[in-house]
Order: C-alpha cells, then sequence, then structure tokens
C-alpha cells in the first residue's frame, strides 16, 4: 500500500507554490522591517506599518489556501500535520515581524538601539534560509543535502539573534536610565529575537520531514 501511495505523491505539487509564496513574504517583510529601523522617525513608521501589514495579510492568505487544500486532498506529498505545522510556523515569522512593527509604532520609542537593526539583518537571512529550503522541498528525496545545510544555517542564525540579544540587554541596563524606554525597546528587541526562535523552529519541522521522506 505505501507503494502504491507513493507512486501517486509526487505528482501532488499544489502546496509547493504556495509554500514558496510564503516564504516570499516573510523575506519582503523582513526587508521592510530592516528599512524602518533604518529609517525610523515618527512621521514614516506608520507607513512602514501598513506595508508590512499587507505582508502579514497576504501570509495569513496563503496559510489559509494550504489549510483548505489540506481538507481537500486525499495524497499529499507530506504528511498533512507536517504541511500544517511548516506553514503556519513559517506565517508566524511574518507575524511577529507586523507585531513587532506595530509596537514601534505605538510606543514611539525615542531611538532605536543598534542592535535592533542588527538582529533584523539576521532575521532577514533566517527568511532567505527557509526560502531557499522550501524552494527545494519539491525535489527532497533527490537532494536533501542542500536543505539539510540551510536548516543548520536557521540554527547558527538563531545563536547569532540570542549573542546580539544578550548584549543589547547588558547594554540597555546599564545605559539606559529611563524606565518606560527601557520597557519600550525591550518588547522590541523581544519581538524580533522571538522571530528568529520561530525561524529556527521552521528549520526544525523541515529536518522532521527530511528523517521521514529523504
Amino acid at each position: 500500500m505505501n507503494n502504491f501511495l507513493s507512486f501517486f505523491t509526487p505528482k501532488e505539487t499544489k502546496f509547493f507554490p504556495v509554500l514558496k509564496q510564503l516564504s516570499q513574504v516573510s523575506i519582503r517583510a523582513s526587508e521592510l522591517m530592516i528599512e524602518l529601523l533604518q529609517n525610523y522617525n515618527h512621521e514614516t513608521i506608520s507607513d512602514y506599518y501598513k506595508l508590512i501589514k499587507e505582508e502579514e495579510k497576504k501570509g495569513d492568505t496563503l496559510t489559509n489556501k494550504i489549510f483548505d487544500d489540506l481538507n481537500s486532498t486525499f495524497i499529499t506529498p507530506f504528511d498533512r500535520e507536517d504541511i500544517h505545522t511548516l506553514a503556519n510556523k513559517m506565517d508566524d515569522v511574518t507575524d511577529i515581524i507586523n507585531t513587532c512593527a506595530k509596537k514601534i509604532m505605538l510606543y514611539n520609542p525615542k531611538q532605536i538601539p543598534a542592535s535592533t537593526l542588527q538582529i533584523a539583518v539576521v532575521l532577514k537571512k533566517c527568511t532567505i534560509a527557509i526560502d531557499k529550503a522550501v524552494q527545494e522541498l519539491d525535489i527532497l528525496k533527490k537532494n536533501p543535502k542542500n536543505v539539510k545545510q540551510y536548516c543548520k544555517q536557521l540554527h547558527d542564525y538563531e545563536h547569532d539573534a540570542d549573542d546580539v540579544y544578550e548584549n543589547f540587554l547588558i547594554e540597555l541596563f546599564e545605559n539606559e536610565k529611563n524606565a518606560i524606554e527601557v520597557i519600550k525597546i525591550k518588547e522590541i528587541m523581544s519581538e524580533l529575537e522571538k522571530a528568529t526562535d520561530i525561524a529556527e523552529y521552521v528549520g526544525k519541522i523541515i529536518q522532521t520531514i527530511i528523517i521521514k521522506y529523504a
């Protein structure tokens, strides 16, 4: 029976293009976050937030399409649960970027520390690694080597983000005397660091798929 199903599995490819679109949304959201931080001022923040919100909505639409397709597809290329979790966590990366942009707009901090941009750059690297991994999911059985490498990159990037965040906290509590500003900046940075955590988790989901199918 397994061989019979395997014969049909490669023919079901409609999930791959949508997953690829979803990864592109995350890349665009991360690029907008970098632009927001590079050009941060009280006049432009709302415009950048609107642009990031648009990407977040695109991500939600794509994720819902995947969920709908799962409900209507008899044979899927991977376990339904794995596809569901992968799409959900990929979308979470964009959701958290959107949450971070919203907090910047609402909190309106006096200034954005340089470490915020550093971690945003790491986050963009994460979204690119996810995109590269997703681009090769449909040929996973033929060549899983590259995908494994992209997952390792996600693990390494998450550690890089942790280092930036830890150094940021040390400097923040040493140098910032305004308690309200401490809270504002810490929450913003926490969201960005959380996004890299989720990105690494995406890599773990893909690694699970590799173990099962590669």
